[in-house]
Parts: C-alpha cells; structure tokens; sequence
C-alpha cells in the first residue's frame, strides 16, 4: 500500500478527479496549499499598483492505493496534471510514500481491504 501526494495546480483539480475516477481511483483527499519551487513567486498588480506575491497556489491530493494501482495512478495524475506537452515549471510534484496499516474506522476491515 502506498500513499500517493501530489501538489498540481489548482486548474487541473477536477481534470485529474475526473481521470481518477474512469480507472475506479474514487477515494482522495483535497487540501488548499500555497507554496513556492523554482518559480520563486510571481509578480501581480492591484488597483494599478505591482507587488510581489511569494507564494503561490496549490492543491495537494492524497490518494491511498493498494500495490497494483499504483503505477496507473501515477501515470493518469503525471500526464493529465502536466501542462504543455512537455509540462512547466510550476506543474507540481507527485511524493509516494509507503503505508504500514490502513484501518477503517466504520468498519473493522484492515490492511488493503481497507483502502
């Protein structure tokens, strides 16, 4: 069992949701984060005046998946939250980090079952 984290761009949220969804990967959580890589931040204007903003818009996803979804979960959340052909700078990041044990509150199933 791993634990799938991706940071994208908040535009690509429904897109890879949505792509989740067709491959039976229907269970995620969604956060609101602001953060910054290489991009460093960008320059915006209010009301006539430019100021520098440090810190950028993100969605980070958590996906728990069993061993054999993984490599088809990454590949949907790689290629759909990618923009351009190649993808940019700023297009996110994707971290899979192992699970020990997954226990189902409602329920008493443990283990992959419980994923």
């Amino acid at each position: 069992m791993k634990l799938i984290v991706a940071v994208i761009q908040p535009t690509k949220l429904d897109s890879v949701r949505t792509a989740l969804a067709e491959v039976a990967v229907e269970r995620l959580t969604v956060f609101d984060a602001e953060g910054y890589g290489r991009q460093r931040g960008q320059t915006a204007t209010f009301r006539g005046i430019e100021y520098q903003t440090n810190l950028l818009r993100k969605v980070i996803v958590e996906v728990a998946v069993n061993d054999d979804f993984l490599e088809r979960t990454l590949a949907i959340i790689e290629n759909v939250a990618r923009t351009g052909v190649e993808g940019n700078i700023g297009d996110g990041k994707i971290l899979v980090i192992p699970i020990e044990q997954v226990v189902q509150i409602g329920g008493k199933e443990r283990g992959p079952s419980a994923v």
